[in-house]
């Protein structure tokens, strides 16, 4: 019995051998495939965004100059946030109306 059970062992090791090479042979496709795709990504790839011209009219502006909003544009994204909620409110007052039971 103890034969059997050795070759029971060297069975499922040759497998396990075989299921490790296997991954490592994944493991470094994948990571050429991520190295190919990484590198594709790290090329220029034009955008379809517009650059923003600088008064200088270089076509690039400062880090700080991008993150900044128009004062009329904050006031303007204010103002609808403001209008939905109103919208909204008065939508439930509506339908809250309408749902009531009595129960007598």
């Amino acid at each position: 019995m103890s034969k059997n059970r050795v070759e029971e062992l060297e069975a499922t090791v040759a497998e396990l051998q075989s299921t490790v090479e296997g991954l490592t042979e994944e493991l470094v496709e994948s990571k050429e495939r991520i190295r190919v795709l990484e590198a594709e990504i790290d090329a220029d790839v034009p955008t379809r965004v517009p650059e923003r011209r600088n008064s200088d009219g270089t076509g690039e502006e400062t880090s700080q100059e991008a993150l900044e909003a128009e004062p009329d544009d904050v006031a303007e994204a204010a103002a609808e946030a403001d209008k939905g909620d109103q919208t909204q409110t008065e939508n439930e007052a509506e339908d809250s109306g309408t749902d009531d039971i009595i129960v007598a």
